[in-house]
C-alpha cells in the first residue's frame, strides 16, 4: 500500500487507535487496538503512541500520511490542548498533539469528537446527502456536532454543540458539573449515577432489584449493568431506560426547534439501547417540538456504530488533506463557503478480515420516517 492514515480516539472509559488505507475512492481499516483509559493523561498518551506504532508495524510500516486525534471538549484545537472535559478528570491543558508529531514525524490534528463524528456520518454514514445535521455522541459524555447548510459549525470560540451542559431539570443526575443536565440524564456516566440512586432507594426499602441485588453490588453499577438488568426483564431498570429516552427526547426537541435539521444521528448508547429508548424518545419529541420541524427530521442511529471513533479519527486526519475525495469533502466543510463544488463521497468500502468492520444497522422506520 502507498500510504495510510492513523486515527486516535480518547474516551472517558476507553481509547482506540486504528490504521486506514485508501480503497478506491473510500477507505478500509486494516488494524485496530483498544484499551481502557488510564487515570493519568501521561500514561494514556504514552500507551496511545505505543499502540499506534504497533498497529503501523503490524501492517508492514507503510508511509504515514497523517494522524487524527478525537476527544470530547472543551479543547483548544489550534494548540493541540485538551482543556478538562468532564469525562476526563485531570486532563487540564494537556498537550496531546505534540507526542504524536514528535514520535512519528507527521502532522497530527486534534478535533472535538462530536465535530469529527458529524463529519464522519456526513461523509460515510447516516447523514450522507444532508445539508443540516446534528450528531450526538451519547457516550461517557454527551456533545453535539453540527453541520449547518453544508458547513461544520464551531461557534465563535469552538464550543458550539456543548449541549451536555444544558439543564433539562432543576434536579437530577450530575453531568458536565451540573445537576439535571442533558449529559447527566443521557450520557453513560449520568445513567450510572441515576441507576445507583434508584437501586439504593430500593435496597433501603428492602426490595432489591436486578440493578443491585445486594449492597455490595452498588459499587461499580454502570450503564452497561443497568442495560443488562433491563434485558433480564427487571421493571425498575426498564423504567429507568424509558426515562433516559424521555430526557433524550426533551433535549432533541430543543435541537429540532432551534436548528430545524434534516437528520439527527445518535451514537454510542443509542446504538446499543435503541429498543429501550426509541419509544419514549419519539413520544417526548413529538409532544415538545414543532410538528413541522419534527416531520422534516429523521432520528436515526449512527451508521458507523461502535466504530464511530475510527471513522471520526480518520475524518480529523483528513482535514486539510485534499488528496482524496473524502479529504476534499471534510476539508471543504470546515472552510468558508467557496464556489468550488464538493465531491460526494462513496460509502465505506470492504474491510480486511481482521479489521474493525462497520456494522450494518437494519433501519426500522419511525413514525416520523413513515410520514415522509
Amino acid at each position: 500500500m502507498s500510504r495510510v492514515w492513523g486515527a486516535v480516539a480518547i474516551g472517558g472509559t476507553k481509547c482506540s487507535v486504528s490504521v486506514a488505507c485508501p480503497t478506491g475512492d473510500t477507505f478500509s481499516f486494516i488494524e485496530r487496538r483498544t484499551f481502557p483509559t488510564d487515570a493519568s493523561p501521561e500514561r494514556t498518551l504514552g500507551a496511545l503512541v505505543r499502540h499506534l506504532g504497533a498497529a503501523l508495524a503490524a501492517t508492514g510500516a507503510p508511509p504515514l500520511a497523517g494522524i487524527g486525534i478525537v476527544c470530547g471538549g472543551p479543547l483548544d484545537e489550534s494548540k493541540g490542548l485538551v482543556l478538562g472535559p468532564p469525562n476526563l478528570p485531570g486532563w487540564e491543558a494537556v498537550e496531546v498533539v505534540r507526542p504524536f508529531e514528535d514520535h512519528f514525524g507527521e502532522r497530527a490534528c486534534l478535533q472535538n469528537d462530536a465535530n469529527a463524528g458529524v463529519l464522519a456520518e456526513w461523509t460515510w454514514g447516516a447523514a450522507r446527502g444532508c445539508d443540516n445535521v446534528v450528531f450526538l455522541t451519547c457516550g461517557t459524555g454527551l456533545g453535539a456536532g453540527l453541520i449547518l447548510n453544508g458547513r461544520l459549525f464551531r461557534g465563535s470560540t469552538g464550543l458550539a454543540g456543548e449541549v451536555g451542559h444544558w439543564r433539562l431539570a432543576t434536579t437530577g443526575p450530575v453531568g458536565y458539573g451540573k445537576a439535571g443536565s442533558f449529559e447527566g440524564f443521557c450520557a453513560g456516566s449520568g445513567i450510572a449515577r441515576a441507576a445507583q440512586e434508584l437501586a439504593l432507594q430500593y435496597l433501603q426499602q428492602g426490595s432489591p432489584t436486578a440493578l443491585s441485588p445486594g449492597w455490595r453490588d452498588l459499587e461499580g453499577l454502570s450503564a452497561k449493568r443497568a442495560a443488562e438488568a433491563a434485558e433480564s426483564g427487571d421493571p425498575v431498570a426498564t423504567r429507568l431506560w424509558a426515562e433516559v429516552g424521555r430526557r433524550l427526547g426533551s433535549g432533541i426537541a430543543l435541537l429540532v426547534d432551534l436548528l430545524n435539521p434534516d437528520v439527527i444521528v445518535l451514537g454510542g448508547i443509542y446504538v446499543r439501547q435503541r429498543d429501550r429508548l426509541q419509544a419514549s424518545l419519539l413520544e417526548e419529541l413529538e409532544r415538545e417540538a414543532l410538528p413541522q420541524s419534527v416531520m422534516a427530521c429523521r432520528v436515526v442511529p449512527s451508521a458507523l456504530g461502535e466504530h464511530i471513533g475510527d471513522w471520526s479519527g480518520l475524518a480529523a486526519a483528513l482535514l486539510g488533506d485534499e488528496t482524496t475525495p473524502a479529504g476534499r469533502r471534510v476539508s471543504g466543510a470546515t472552510r468558508s463557503p467557496t464556489s468550488v463544488p464538493e465531491e460526494p463521497s462513496p460509502a465505506p468500502g470492504p474491510l480486511a478480515p481482521h479489521a474493525a468492520a462497520v456494522p450494518h444497522i437494519e433501519e426500522t422506520p419511525t413514525k416520523m420516517e413513515e410520514r415522509q
